[in-house]
């Protein structure tokens, strides 16, 4: 059993730093990092005669690929292995048909990631919906009017600038009542909190594993429904996607692995393993608890007319507004040796990601610095 004080003591930027930044990156452990520096040099000098790169590598994706499957909640043959969140969403996108005056859905929550993939559809006639919300809250009879003959909904299972939970499961099922596909961003859920993704109903769900799953970039993954997975043809194939190489014609592989592509470095995913192993061996729970009590910490320092996010917080995620939030963050970091981040939406806004290797004391020197700069 590891605690919260154990995974703190493995992460060496907190010898000089309080980093409260996980939500767009966090940092990785030793144990993470020392699996992924073995698989590389076990990949390039160990392997290389027997069993040979190729093998030790694909062997290594199907053993990750069942690590993942368990620790979200899908069958195997559901997870594909990306590089990121973003790769993950114009996987799909790319894998659907596309025609003059389709329409996408998303909501004015998303992630650049889950923005930039529809801005190219609409460039090709497609039409781009966006359902409103208000405080990281989404208005469901608008969502509802804006599918009603949508192909595909894009969202946010736990919004970044609010971190507040979205309804996924009624909204899956909303859109799936008008006909509609819907591919979920979850990327900051799971290392947070426990996740089942067939609990969602949703057709495919992108994530990655550096921000709350403490991995390295590059360890991302997809999971794709089974019920729905041959209605997609991946845009973009290579010798992982097929079932063999070389042939006249290709037959595309059962399952998620289709939108796998080809060549890519073991190490991340590896560490991704490793990861999953650390957070089960503190406990989801745990963790979920430990965040939950930093984030009530924090949000009951915060000045009425200051805080952005919920009062009852519903995630390690806590945004408050400052005059200058970009001179307010460097001023943390150069002065009080804190990170944090600005957000462009809402307007003057900084958030903290509050993790397991965060303290108490870490949350009370982030009041002091923002009492004492100024909100």
């Amino acid at each position: 059993m590891t605690t919260p004080a154990g995974v703190r003591d493995a992460v060496p930027v907190f010898e000089e730093t309080r980093y409260l930044n996980t939500g767009a990156s966090g940092p990785s452990p030793r144990p993470i990092v020392e699996r992924a520096q073995r698989t590389v040099e076990e990949h390039e000098w160990g392997a290389a005669a027997d069993p040979g790169p190729y093998p030790y590598a694909f062997g290594l994706f199907e053993d990750v690929r069942a690590d993942v499957a368990g620790f979200i909640g899908a069958e195997r043959d559901e997870v594909a292995l990306t590089q990121s969140t973003t790769d993950g969403i114009n996987r799909i996108a790319c894998a659907m048909a596309w025609e003059p005056g389709d329409v996408v859905v998303r909501t004015d929550l998303e992630h650049p990631a889950g923005v930039l993939p529809w801005q190219r559809l609409e460039r090709q006639g497609c039409e781009v919906r966006v359902a409103p919300t208000t405080d990281g809250r989404i208005d469901r009879d608008a969502y509802r009017d804006a599918v009603a003959d949508a192909k595909l909904v894009c969202l946010s299972a736990l919004t970044w600038n609010y971190g507040t939970h979205l309804p996924v499961a009624e909204l899956v099922a909303d859109a799936h009542d008008a006909g509609a596909r819907v591919l979920v961003d979850a990327v900051q859920v799971p290392g947070q909190c426990r996740l089942d993704v067939h609990e969602w109903g949703a057709d495919a769900v992108a994530m990655a594993s550096h921000k709350w799953m403490l991995g390295l970039w590059g360890g991302g993954f997809l999971y794709v429904d089974d019920d729905v997975v041959d209605d997609f043809h991946p845009g973009q194939i290579g010798y992982r996607s097929v079932e063999e190489s070389g042939a006249d014609e290709y037959e595309l592989k059962e399952g998620a692995p289709r939108f796998e592509i080809g060549t890519t470095n073991p190490a991340p995913y590896a560490a991704l393993s490793e990861s999953i192993d650390l957070l089960e061996s503190v406990g989801l729970d745990a963790i979920e608890r430990h965040i939950d009590d930093l984030a009530t910490r924090f949000v009951d320092g915060v000045p009425e007319g200051r805080l952005v996010s919920p009062r009852d917080p519903e995630s390690g995620l806590v945004t408050v507004t400052v005059d200058d939030p970009e001179s307010t963050v460097d001023r943390l970091r150069e002065e009080y040796g804190i990170v944090v981040r600005s957000l462009p939406d809402p307007e003057d806004a900084v958030r903290a990601s509050l993790h397991v290797y965060n303290t108490a004391e870490d949350v009370d020197r982030l009041l002091d610095g923002l009492n004492e700069i100024g909100w």
